[in-house]
């Protein structure tokens, strides 16, 4: 058995330019945002990144570090459109591959399975074929003939995932509505870690399915309380909604000189209670 446990700072010296990093969580739901703010703070840039995407994808966009980005959408949910990942990409500042959720479902499956494709239904008939003229069809070998749009896999360098609890070897419990395929994430990245709301010493007691991500396919272990924010982290809290609305609504640099310029994460929390005491 081995102690995974490791600082975001660990996890990010691991990480090169250039490399494609996976990103959990969905929309502005249970992101590993600890994670991403310490890739903010290295000099990491160049990344294919393939998130069903959020605000992680808004700070990376925002900061210039996305050469390619695969995602179905970027969405702050109660906010419809990411607006910082709006502003990057009208800008030409990186290439997009948009496709179907249920497209990029099937593709972190492929991956997670070592599979180079998956045939789905799903792009059949839509402009997604046109808008990525690299996506190739197949036709089943059996009796119906049917064809299928062949969903390339969607490997990754590392994969980056937040979950509620953790124990040292790098076993995952999610306590929420949703799993939103952080285990296939980790399964689908040659390196995959694991923030967490609090490491724990074991899940006695824990229903079966909550313990989602396994220890096989984790490398590293962080804890870090609130590792999730502004996104939610149910139950531990929901989405900071008036902090999100200031992030949606605030030019990037102001926002990034305030809550983004510290050493370290501890900072970015010290900066964010300061703005909620000024509130109130």
């Amino acid at each position: 058995m081995t102690d995974k446990t490791m600082t975001p700072e660990d996890v990010v010296r691991r990480l090169r330019s250039g490399m494609t990093v996976g990103i959990g969580g969905w929309g502005s739901r249970r992101k590993p945002m600890a994670l991403v703010r310490a890739l903010l703070r290295s000099p990491v840039t160049d990344l294919t990144v393939i998130s069903y995407g959020g605000p992680d994808v808004g700070l990376l966009a925002a900061a210039g570090r996305i050469r390619t980005l695969i995602a179905p959408f970027a969405t702050l949910d109660s906010i419809p459109l990411e607006p910082h990942f709006r502003a990057a990409r009208q800008a030409g500042a990186f290439e997009l591959m948009e496709i179907d959720e249920a497209m990029f479902m099937w593709g972190l499956h492929a991956a997670a399975n070592r599979l180079p494709f998956l045939p789905v239904r799903a792009g059949i008939g839509s402009d997604v074929m046109r808008v990525n003229p690299g996506l190739r069809t197949v036709t089943s070998p059996y009796e119906d003939g049917e064809t299928f749009v062949a969903m390339p896999a969607l490997r990754m360098d590392a994969a980056l995932v937040h979950l509620n609890r953790a124990d040292r070897l790098g076993n995952g419990q999610y306590l929420g509505p949703d799993p939103y395929f952080d285990d296939l994430f980790c399964e689908a990245a040659d390196s995959a870690y694991l923030s967490c709301e609090r490491i724990v010493d074991g899940f006695k007691g824990a229903p079966a399915q909550s313990l989602l991500v396994k220890r096989y396919a984790v490398t590293g272990v962080v804890e870090c309380p609130h590792g999730a924010h502004f996104t939610s982290c149910a139950p531990d809290y929901g989405r900071d909604e008036p902090f999100q609305k200031l992030y949606a609504s605030t030019p990037w640099a102001e926002f990034a000189e305030r809550f983004l310029s510290g050493p370290d994460e501890k900072s970015y929390q010290c900066a964010v209670q300061s703005w909620h005491e000024e509130r109130t």
